[in-house]
């Protein structure tokens, strides 16, 4: 099934037209809409994508493909297919090189991110160790400051056995931006929200300093999925996921996934999974397929829950600083609203103290579970200075004020008032 036949673009403007106590996109006013009811349904964040749930569910998944009619499509393990002559395959040849469980997953992340090809790694740093190979030798990387760990680790380290340079910059500053391109620079890469501070990037602007310089742009989308964002609409030429967190949910899978519309592009990252050999297992890929079925729902709830327990922090004695884009409090919330439909369930704060502090309070924790990761159905917390940001060089944390003060929390589906409640005790016993 075809994306343009469930997938609806929102047509959508950033800017407002007042009028008689009525917000109004140009664009719908353009089409002679009365109003735009998207816009005022969702709080003067971008509509909700229409059809997401509905291609969630049906794209690439129609019952007539296989003979038994099956409504769940089949998990096919094989590693081997047999060939109609030699070197003539059907349209398999080897696992590694294809599989149609893992196609239906790569099909539906494309439909998701409104984009034309995925491709599916064996986690989250294998998607970026791919976008990294594609560039050659001597090639030069432009990040954001705050990112995952892992990413930064990657970059800083791994990289530079491939001859390839990072410069880290606060891509938040356009002008930073501009004066950390290189005559060698090909890529910039980046977060927003940023790990685990929750900056906020402007897409669009990003993407047209890439375009002039001839730069490619991938955007990481792990924190807010295709459902509150979408950055291929926003200039991006390629997404990037962790499958692992919010696109799975369920913390029972290890995967990622990078989504493109060129072709050429999509024919050397697909060279690449192949090359590389770093690819999912066909059970992981149904699991992923199955989970996506509910992502939009999820979705609504983890960020219902968020902004809630994120506005009792506000309030908290014990708390000098919430990070949360949704709040009006966060120095980037304008912009936040005007590229995204919403926030997920991530929450960064400050509390009162040190290290000492923050070791109480996680430990104090019942409901939410005191573990590295997130997007799960369950609550997790965690200090980013000694565990998914401990790699990131001292000095760098410093600047970015990621310190032992910093936790982060990944607010899951459990019911909000039992969450407030076990951050109120566990504030109370520090």
């Amino acid at each position: 099934m075809m994306l343009s036949a469930i997938l609806q673009k929102p047509d959508y403007c950033s800017q407002l037209i007042m009028g008689e106590n009525t917000k109004y996109h140009p664009a719908c006013v353009t089409n002679g809409h009365s109003k735009c009811e998207d816009y005022e349904e969702n709080n003067g964040y971008l509509p909700y994508p229409k059809g997401f749930a509905t291609a969630a569910i049906h794209v690439s998944q129609e019952p007539e493909q296989w003979n038994s009619l099956n409504v769940v499509p089949p998990i096919v393990m094989s590693t081997t297919f047999k060939q109609l002559s030699p070197a003539q395959p059907l349209k398999y040849e080897y696992g590694r090189s294809g599989n149609p469980t893992r196609n239906i997953l790569e099909d539906i992340l494309a439909a998701l991110e409104n984009g034309k090809y995925g491709i599916c790694y064996s986690s989250g740093l294998g998607a970026i160790t791919a976008v990294v190979s594609a560039l050659e030798i001597g090639d030069h990387i432009i990040c954001g400051d705050d990112v995952y760990g892992g990413t930064n680790r990657l970059l800083t380290n791994v990289s530079k056995s491939f001859g390839i340079t990072t410069t880290f910059a606060d891509l938040t500053d356009l002008e930073k931006v501009k004066k950390a391109i290189q005559p060698n620079t090909k890529l910039i890469w980046l977060e927003t929200p940023t790990n685990p501070i929750l900056k906020i990037i402007d897409i669009k602007a990003v993407a047209t300093v890439a375009k002039k310089h001839k730069l490619l742009l991938a955007v990481d989308n792990t924190f807010l999925t295709p459902y509150l964002q979408r950055p291929l609409e926003l200039g991006a030429d390629i997404v990037a996921h962790s499958l692992t967190k919010y696109m799975n949910g369920h913390s029972d899978v290890v995967m990622g996934a990078v989504i493109v519309r060129d072709e050429a592009l999509h024919n050397k990252m697909r060279y690449l999974q192949n090359a590389l050999g770093i690819v999912p297992s066909p059970f992981d890929c149904y699991q992923v397929s199955r989970s996506l079925k509910t992502l939009a729902i999820r979705m609504r709830q983890h960020s219902a829950s968020a902004l809630t327990l994120a506005k009792f922090l506000e309030t908290h004695p014990k708390v000098s600083k919430v990070l949360h884009p949704g709040l009006p409090s966060h120095p980037q919330h304008a912009l936040f609203k005007r590229q995204t439909s919403g926030h997920s369930g991530m929450i960064s704060f400050y509390i009162q103290g040190g290290l000492e502090e923050s070791k109480k309070f996680l430990n104090n924790l019942k409901i939410f579970t005191l573990a590295e990761s997130l997007g799960g159905y369950e609550s997790l917390a965690e200090l980013p200075s000694v565990m998914t940001h401990a790699s990131v060089p001292e000095e760098q944390r410093k600047i970015l004020q990621i310190n032992d003060s910093l936790i982060r929390l990944s607010v899951g589906l459990e019911e909000v008032e039992d969450l407030i409640n076990d951050v109120n005790q566990a504030l109370a016993g520090v």
